[in-house]
């Protein structure tokens, strides 16, 4: 059809073989002192593209990525959604919050879920259920949308509500949970203090050991989840603080992400809320890729991945509707972005071969992210997607993850001269920077520095280019900084508070082309800050093709 055809650019040639998109999953720009594991790592293929190559810095959270603030930080999801599409659409956090705030999710057309919810547990007298993780980190999920949810529960009469926390460590600060199950279980108490109200936590457990895997690297996480959340078996606790009080005092220097399951009982060491036939459940995540397997435990009748039991009769819902193509969950409170004609698709129509691959805990967004949320190929007989698998260890205990397998494949699927464009995410800086081990952060930013020198001499036999970024930061700052002074923060022994989650810094951008002189618009790059949707122009630009008019623009100018 004619809207797919993409001129040839008429800037620039384009280079002769493959244009390859590499990302280097959370290495960012950092302070350049102790807490930046990127600057600390022995980098000299980096160090030598920054020299040597068109070089520049890319925005990579907060409004350019589609979030409300530029005070949000950016993640994997969003970044490669700005990255494929070429364009800022609203995110999750951003759409979520909107509905909230002009009462869409509660009222109107839109709010056919979330009435057919509470009118089902309030004609029943049964138990609304809100499973999620519990922190402000607004990557996953936030606070702020959950005491929303609940606030409306208890306007609209919903009598019994149960909760069942994830806890995060990783998006926030590594032990912050009380703070989050404080003012929790405050909100909670007031709303029970009312007649005819009974809101409780009921079940709990660390986001990397419970319910909340992706990619379907560990089922035995969701798995763990289910008998937690849903049949209510694990170690019994009165309160979520006790739990998570006598964990850290059995495991010292655990982090919240880690900590196991656990269920809140009454006196007797009955569970305060198994879900049951007739209660309803709400997940209460906006982001999909950690949300998918648990929605399919809940809706798919053919299901292999454990024995779930006697699988309860309920309503389900998420958030968002976490996968459009798979219909999954078959309820949500809020629309996703549409994310329409990405550079993929583009490719794809074109009859161009592409190539993605990662290792499993990034496959999903160098395909599904990539292609604005879709699974599955465009075209089949033009695209190859490799998903190399993803060891199931901590990954501190092996920073060089997977990059060198991945790397062996790429090489090997490039020399074959077939592809036209591909894309790689190297999922190490990421990965490594949120368990919060220094050193082994700086091993694997340097781990994925030796893949691009491997990539570097395949690019020019072939004759084509090279363009390496990130998605966010995350190794670029291992630290909490403290807000005022901006210096890395003290615990009460003073050692640097850790840092495990993503950062607010710039990105890089290095662009190698082997035969054909290009440079980067200084222009482009002092106005108004690129961000990470102005990468698929700039790719397309390499290819010799001319964007679509509605795409961030290229960064390139031909010297």
């Amino acid at each position: 059809m004619a809207e797919w055809t993409l001129a040839k650019s008429r800037r620039f040639a384009g280079v002769d073989g493959p244009v390859v998109v590499c990302v280097m999953d959370g290495v960012g720009y950092g302070r350049k002192d102790e807490s930046d594991a990127v600057w600390l790592a022995r980098t000299p293929t980096l160090d030598w593209l920054a020299t040597n190559t068109p070089t520049g810095e890319l925005v990579a959270h907060g409004k350019a990525v589609g979030m409300p603030s530029d005070g949000d930080m950016g993640n994997s999801e969003v970044g490669h959604n700005a990255l494929g599409a070429g364009r800022v659409f609203d995110q999750g956090a951003k759409l979520v919050a909107n509905a909230i705030k002009n009462g869409s999710l509660f009222e109107g057309e839109q709010a056919s879920v979330w009435q057919e919810v509470t009118e089902h547990v309030r004609e029943r007298g049964s138990t609304l259920h809100f499973l999620g993780l519990l922190s402000d980190g607004n990557v996953h999920s936030h606070i702020d949308h959950l005491f929303a949810l609940l606030r409306r529960c208890d306007q609209q009469q919903v009598e019994r509500v149960r909760l069942h926390v994830l806890l995060d460590g990783r998006d926030v600060p590594e032990t912050s949970a009380l703070d989050y199950v404080d003012a929790l279980e405050e909100l909670l108490e007031t709303i029970s203090g009312k007649p005819q109200r009974d809101y409780r936590i009921a079940s709990g457990g660390g986001r990397m050991t419970t319910t909340m895997d992706r990619y379907q690297a560990e089922w035995g996480m969701v798995e763990r989840g289910w008998k937690t959340h849903v049949r209510g078996e694990g170690r019994g606790f009165p309160n979520c603080r006790a739990a998570i009080e006598t964990f850290r005092e059995e495991s010292a220097g655990i982090g919240d992400q880690r900590l196991p399951q656990f269920v809140i009982v009454e006196g007797d060491g009955v569970p305060v809320g198994r879900v049951e036939d007739g209660d309803a459940v709400v997940f209460f995540n906006f982001r999909g890729d950690r949300a998918i397997e648990i929605s399919q435990a809940f809706e798919d009748d053919d299901f292999p991945h454990f024995d779930r039991g006697p699988r309860p009769d309920v309503v389900y819902a998420g958030m968002m509707q976490y996968d459009g193509d798979l219909d999954l969950p078959n309820r949500y409170l809020v629309a996703p972005p549409a994310i329409d004609r990405t550079m993929g698709e583009y490719i794809a129509r074109a009859g161009l071969p592409q190539l993605a691959i990662s290792e499993t805990q990034k496959y999903g967004h160098v395909t599904y992210f990539w292609n604005g949320n879709r699974s599955g190929a465009f075209d089949e007989d033009v695209e190859t997607y490799v998903e190399i698998p993803s060891d199931d260890l901590p990954f501190e205990e092996r920073p060089w993850m997977k990059a060198a397998e991945i790397t062996d494949r790429l090489i090997q699927e490039l020399q074959t001269g077939r592809y036209r464009h591909a894309r790689v995410n190297y999922a190490n800086g990421d990965m490594v920077g949120h368990t919060g081990h220094h050193a082994a952060a700086v091993q694997a930013v340097e781990a994925v520095d030796l893949q691009i020198a491997r990539l570097l001499p395949v690019i020019d036999a072939l004759g084509g280019a090279l363009v390496v970024t990130a998605d966010h930061g995350n190794a670029d700052c291992m630290f909490e900084l403290d807000k005022k002074s901006g210096e890395p923060a003290l615990d009460a022994d003073g050692r640097n508070k850790v840092k495990t989650s993503h950062t607010l810094n710039p990105v890089p951008l290095h662009v190698y082309t082997s035969g054909k002189a290009v440079a980067l618009d200084p222009t482009a790059l002092a106005g108004a800050r690129p961000g990470l949707a102005n990468l698929a122009s700039t790719v397309l630009d390499l290819m010799g093709l001319e964007a679509p008019e509605d795409y961030e623009a290229s960064l390139l100018v031909s010297e």
